[in-house]
């Protein structure tokens, strides 16, 4: 009991500390199924005026913790979404789920070490190519305001196999992808007893994806795992639409993205004229299309010519 209200304490003197003059996520959360609470972001890139609210992060309540799914983009991120989450309940966060080693999915790691020594699980990639004092695409981007307290540190498990993770009577499901796919490695969490699915950014709606460190083929064979779960809730690393509709726009665009650039490849289509011949206008209406499509269909390119070649 004392160690509880000693924690509570604590808690509640590094939020004061660092709620001043800490720039407002203004996050509530939604709920998506029982004891599941995610924050979801806005459709668009990571900016100053959005602080990298533009990512999905996600709450399990077990029998006596709380596990995250994705920390966000920085410590004032994950600081202000567990003071929300407070109002829940006051459960400690144990452990802490990464889904792939984009940053605005796991800087808010630190604060949950601080402060409840939570275990952070994920890909090894993150600790790869991310050290203590990198200046990542959120330290670049983010207002100082939003990225003070931020700190990277090292995961305390990599993901390497399958894994389950029995928690609060809450069973995890965690599976890599084992090929590049979103990135070099993605992992995805299922909760058989709820039939929930957190895919991370190999799912994305509403919005275009960037397959900037990714795979046209290696997103496909991940959406054939995906689709393996008998899942009725989804939720993408980006979007809004969770039912069982939430994978269609991601599937179709790569379905399409590779048909067609194949077809381009067939009619010896160059790279530097790939963007104007392959169309993919069905998508045009979503977020960040005029931004990454072009980008997407190149990269698609270069990577099934490689594989033609072969």
């Amino acid at each position: 009991m004392k160690k509880s209200i000693i924690l509570i304490a604590l808690i509640l003197l590094g939020t004061h500390l660092y709620a001043e003059n800490a720039y407002d996520y203004k996050l509530k959360p939604k709920k998506v199924s029982d004891n599941i609470w995610c924050f979801f972001g806005a459709l668009e890139s990571p900016t100053k005026a959005n602080a990298g609210n533009m990512v999905n992060s996600c709450y399990i309540k077990t029998k006596k913790s709380f596990v995250v799914i994705d920390s966000g983009p920085s410590y004032q991120y994950a600081l202000q979404a567990y003071t929300a989450m407070r109002k829940i309940a006051k459960f400690p966060v144990t452990t802490v789920i990464v889904t792939h080693e984009h940053d605005d999915h796991w800087l808010g790691n630190n604060y949950y070490k601080e402060t409840f020594g939570a275990k952070l699980l994920g890909p090894a990639s993150v600790d790869e190519n991310y050290k203590e004092g990198d200046q990542t695409r959120m330290f670049q981007r983010l207002p100082k305001n939003a990225i003070k307290g931020t700190k990277i540190v090292k995961l305390d498990q990599h993901i390497t196999k399958e894994t389950t993770l029995q928690e609060g009577g809450e069973l995890f499901e965690i599976t890599p992808v084992g090929q590049t796919a979103h990135t070099t490695e993605d992992i995805f969490i299922y909760l058989p007893k709820r039939k929930v699915m957190f895919a991370g950014d190999l799912v994305m709606n509403g919005r275009i994806t960037s397959n900037r460190d990714g795979s046209v083929i290696g997103q496909l064979f991940a959406h054939k795992l995906l689709r393996s779960k008998p899942w009725d809730i989804l939720i993408p690393g980006h979007g809004f639409i969770t039912d069982k509709t939430a994978m269609d726009e991601s599937s179709q665009y790569f379905s399409l993205l590779k048909k067609r650039v194949l077809k381009a490849l067939d009619e010896d289509i160059e790279a530097d004229k790939v963007t104007t011949y392959v169309n993919m206008n069905e998508f045009q209406d979503k977020a960040l299309f005029k931004e990454l499509n072009g980008r997407n269909i190149l990269d698609a390119f270069l990577e099934l010519e490689l594989v033609e070649e072969e």
